[in-house]
């Protein structure tokens, strides 16, 4: 499996179809906005209250799905996740990191980060 994603933070704006590092151009702003690290933080102290996190997953299993909705809002700015989400599951099927979850699970704590970093992290959210 191609692992796009690292636990260092050094991920945070790497192409999530490509790889590439770099986020894209009109998404530069809110790169500058989006903490990856406090994103992290976040989801790791509160993943197991989410209602799709089953009892005895734990954060590894998760947080590959968060830190992916977070860099795709880099990678897609100004679009909906809606709008996205079959690019998402491709790239994550070719490359979702180290979790071991398929893209039916994964795709509820990407959606969750997406729209936290969304409100949080862009000037308009």
């Amino acid at each position: 499996m191609n692992h796009l994603h690292s636990t260092d933070g050094r991920s945070a704006n790497r192409d999530l179809l490509t790889g590439a590092s770099g986020a894209h151009p009109a998404a530069q702003g809110l790169t500058e906005d989006i903490d990856p690290t406090r994103e992290d933080s976040y989801w790791r102290d509160h993943y197991s209250q989410r209602p799709y996190v089953g009892r005895c997953a734990s954060y590894e299993d998760y947080g590959p799905a968060y830190r992916f909705g977070v860099d795709a809002v880099t990678r897609y700015p100004g679009r909906a996740f809606d709008d996205i989400e079959s690019e998402m599951s491709h790239a994550w099927t070719m490359g979702g990191g180290t979790s071991m979850l398929g893209w039916s699970d994964a795709k509820h704590a990407a959606r969750d980060a997406w729209n936290r970093a969304m409100r949080h992290g862009h000037p308009n959210g």
